[in-house]
């Protein structure tokens, strides 16, 4: 397969702006036609100029039996970084399907954090079955990287990298450089350590290849570096790439020793899962994909399902204790949903902002006060708006303008509980070790339901009665 990073995507045209990157209707048949007559070198021909996370798309959105077959086709010229840019769900159940020979052929060109990332999620007699497809040197290292926690630093890294003693000239390094055999497949910094391998600056290659050969390693290094402990979690190792740019950054053991290295390739994947995570938490729908079967999806979302009935019940039980009120002013049940309404989706703008404020630790203790206040002033303010909005909506629909003082201070009382809930809510969980996104939903609901139906029909029974 040709370098990846130069193909022309003459087989990937833009069906205009909202369909960018994305393979055009005329490529997709002719790849299915290929399988179909079972035309191996047109197959070939056709998949190879693609970027493979083109065709880890395309393998997404065909059926199961069109995947199947394009896969046995495929064989063994099946690229490795194919099956690295899988969803997760669908990446398990094509490894399984490989033959061994095919597995071999696809993972010997990846690094030992791909590797790690194909294989951490396979039951453990797949895991070793790929793990003996590998050869000797790449195993042992699979196998150490598997021995750290998921979701962490030792995980993420690979254990190829460049280093170099701090003796060394540029001329020394450039020469080590070109004869080396084993470099991996992209890096950017020459690691500079100690005598006890210990990590003591890097050296940028823009500054290798940009320095007399005589120069001193030492004089060009970069000696204010970030340094990440293996045991570090992935998501705190993304938030140190994005907020202090690194392109790499080495990784060390408890005695401080180089273990290996984490790119910012790496580190951007662990972005976008968490963002993802966080998005899929807050609608409840758990971690599924569109490759999920109808069995898997509804029983991922079945308990935030039923999470959101018990919400609903309890909302129901403040609403019955105002039947009387009800039966007494109908126009009360006609109205009471656009309160609760108002003061879910205020709710729900300030959770989601604050859940994500924390995730990127923009929302500190040393400023959760102000932020704190900032939405129980935008509640506040929206409320008033709304509230003058909604009374005089009360006053023409319904003709009493005491209605629409009760619907207008109810939107008030609402909307300024909301924005409160919605900040309060994500820190409180946050400070109980509780993952903000998972749970902040649920409660935040509750709460906006019950308080926007106490406060419209308890005001109603004090003012309309």
């Amino acid at each position: 397969m040709q370098d990846q990073s130069t193909a022309e995507p003459n087989s990937a045209d833009l069906d205009g702006a909202d369909n960018a990157y994305a393979l055009d209707r005329v490529a997709t048949d002719a790849i299915l036609n290929a399988v179909e007559l079972g035309d191996k070198a047109a197959l070939v021909a056709l998949l190879d100029p693609l970027h493979s996370a083109d065709i880890a798309d395309f393998l997404e959105q065909i059926s199961g039996s069109e995947r199947s077959d394009l896969l046995r086709l495929w064989g063994t010229e099946i690229d490795g970084e194919v099956l690295s840019e899988l969803d997760e769900n669908l990446r398990v159940d094509v490894i399984e399907d490989l033959p061994a020979d095919v597995m071999a052929e696809a993972l010997k060109d990846l690094e030992s954090d791909d590797v790690v990332d194909l294989i951490e999620d396979l039951e453990v007699p797949e895991q070793a079955r790929v793990l003996d497809a590998l050869e000797d040197a790449e195993r042992v290292a699979v196998e150490q990287a598997l021995q750290y926690p998921e979701e962490t630093a030792g995980r993420l890294m690979q254990r190829e990298l460049v280093m170099s003693p701090a003796h060394w000239s540029v001329g020394n390094a450039i020469d080590y450089l070109r004869g080396a055999t084993d470099l991996p497949d992209r890096f950017y910094d020459v690691v500079i350590v100690d005598p006890k391998l210990q990590p003591i600056g890097k050296v940028a290659l823009s500054a290798l290849m940009s320095s007399p050969r005589d120069v001193m390693l030492a004089n060009i290094m970069d000696g204010n570096f970030q340094i990440i402990p293996a045991m570090q979690s992935q998501e705190d190792v993304a938030y140190a790439f994005n907020q202090y740019h690194m392109v790499s950054a080495p990784v060390i053991d408890e005695l401080g020793r180089l273990v290996g290295v984490i790119t910012i390739d790496d580190a951007m994947d662990v972005l976008d899962e968490e963002a993802e995570e966080d998005l899929k938490l807050l609608a409840g729908v758990g971690d599924e994909s569109l490759t999920d079967t109808v069995l898997d999806t509804t029983r991922q979302r079945f308990p935030w399902l039923a999470v959101n009935l018990i919400t609903a019940i309890v909302a129901s039980i403040v609403i019955a204790q105002f039947s009387g009120v009800i039966e007494a002013i109908v126009a009360l049940a006609v109205l009471m949903p656009i309160v609760a309404s108002m003061g879910g989706n205020a709710a729900t703008q300030t959770m989601t902002v604050a859940v994500r404020a924390l995730a990127t630790k923009d929302l500190t203790s040393s400023n959760a006060f102000r932020i704190i206040r900032r939405e129980v002033g935008v509640g506040l303010l929206n409320g008033l708006v709304f509230a003058v909005i909604i009374g005089i909506v009360g006053l023409i629909w319904f003709g009493s303008p005491m209605l629409g003082v009760v619907l207008g201070m109810a939107m008030v009382v609402n909307l300024l509980v909301a924005g409160m809930a919605g900040i309060l809510i994500p820190i409180i969980l946050d400070k109980l070790k509780i993952d903000p996104a998972l749970a902040s939903g649920a409660f935040v609901t509750t709460v906006t339901d019950v308080v926007g139906f106490f406060a419209f029909l308890g005001l109603a029974a004090i003012l309309l009665l």
